[in-house]
């Protein structure tokens, strides 16, 4: 893991990337909680993850809710965003509602830090399990999923749109 840090840090806002830039932000970055003044960055890495992304909006109500784990990895020095992820718990249950990585962070084991220390925070606040949804296609997420344990319990049909497709429901232990 090299010079990367679970450790959560107060830095500045984070500035989403792409190209160079994001490949040097990639070798070291922090884990911090997420500020309304990342919002700006977040939702333009959403914009680029995914085919139906949130909106702003929703990103801050997000970052100001009690029980949401929000996490951003990003560049100490320049802000630069890797990726995030949100969780909430509530009671002894967490669902991961959303997890990205920047284009030139993938690959890197960022996705997976971000999600262990998330889930490091909901077990921490009571979960004993997490559940998730994710689109069968995602082959590299579902990898991820499944190498922290996690196993699919059902299915939705025709959950995503853009493009429509179902989703896979998956369950995991967090431990504590």
């Amino acid at each position: 893991m090299g010079d990367r840090s679970h450790q959560m840090d107060d830095g500045a806002p984070a500035r989403s990337i792409g190209g160079d830039a994001a490949r040097a932000a990639c070798r070291e970055f922090t884990f911090r909680r997420a500020s309304l003044d990342d919002v700006p960055a977040v939702a333009t890495l959403e914009r680029i993850a995914f085919t139906d992304p949130w909106s702003a909006p929703e990103f801050e109500q997000l970052a100001l809710a009690a029980r949401s784990i929000f996490l951003v990895a990003a560049d100490p020095a320049g802000g630069h965003l890797a990726g995030y992820v949100i969780v909430v718990a509530v009671m002894d249950e967490a669902e991961v509602l959303n997890l990205a990585v920047s284009p030139g962070c993938r690959g890197l084991g960022v996705g997976g830090m971000l999600l262990d220390a998330a889930l490091s925070e909901a077990a921490a606040a009571g979960a004993t399990s997490v559940f998730l949804e994710v689109r069968e296609s995602n082959a590299a997420a579902r990898a991820l999923y499944l190498s922290r344990g996690f196993s699919e319990i059902s299915r939705r049909s025709r959950y995503y749109r853009k493009p429509v497709e179902d989703a896979l429901v998956l369950r995991g232990a967090v431990q504590r």
